[in-house]
């Protein structure tokens, strides 16, 4: 299904991620999600997120076209925890060209992602990014996401010596 955005995001096309536009995508991922955004990053960026997630959930992996030309996408799936009685979606990755944001272009496709989770009985949708990102944590807000927790994960850089 192919969804239309309001005249104030004219132009604006959501729609499911073909084959054909998983080089465009990881490439605006790597425009998005550099070393710089987040140096410690947890989850990397590569092209086996992307084919995992389009080979699982293709349903909810999407871009959004202005003027033919993709400029920003969404990738979720939904988890289903045993014996548990939700069915969970987790926005794994949202990304838009830097030339772009604050362009609607982010809501447009989180708007799509939460109407097809819906649809597939999700009852909650998670997302997590870094404590320091404040702008997408105002994204989050925005969309109706609240109850922020904070997760703590170690990492160890095996290129500085160790002390001993």
């Amino acid at each position: 299904m192919t969804t239309q955005a309001s005249p104030t995001e004219a132009r604006l096309c959501i729609r499911e991620m073909t084959i054909d536009d998983l080089s465009e995508v990881f490439h605006i991922g790597e425009e998005v999600f550099t070393a710089e955004y987040s140096p410690t990053l947890y989850r990397t960026w590569d092209e086996y997120e992307i084919t995992t997630l389009f080979n699982s959930d293709n349903e909810l992996c999407l871009v959004a076209e202005r003027e033919g030309h993709i400029v920003g996408f969404a990738l979720g799936t939904t988890v289903e925890k045993q014996r548990g009685p939700w069915k969970y979606g987790y926005l794994v990755w949202l990304g838009v060209r830097p030339i772009v944001q604050k362009g609607n272009v982010g809501q447009g496709l989180f708007r799509e992602l939460r109407r097809r989770m819906h649809e597939q009985g999700v009852r909650m949708i998670i997302v997590d990014t870094a404590t320091d990102n404040h702008a997408a944590i105002s994204f989050f807000r925005k969309q109706g996401f609240s109850n922020p927790r904070q997760h703590v994960y170690l990492s160890l850089n095996l290129t500085r010596p160790r002390k001993k």
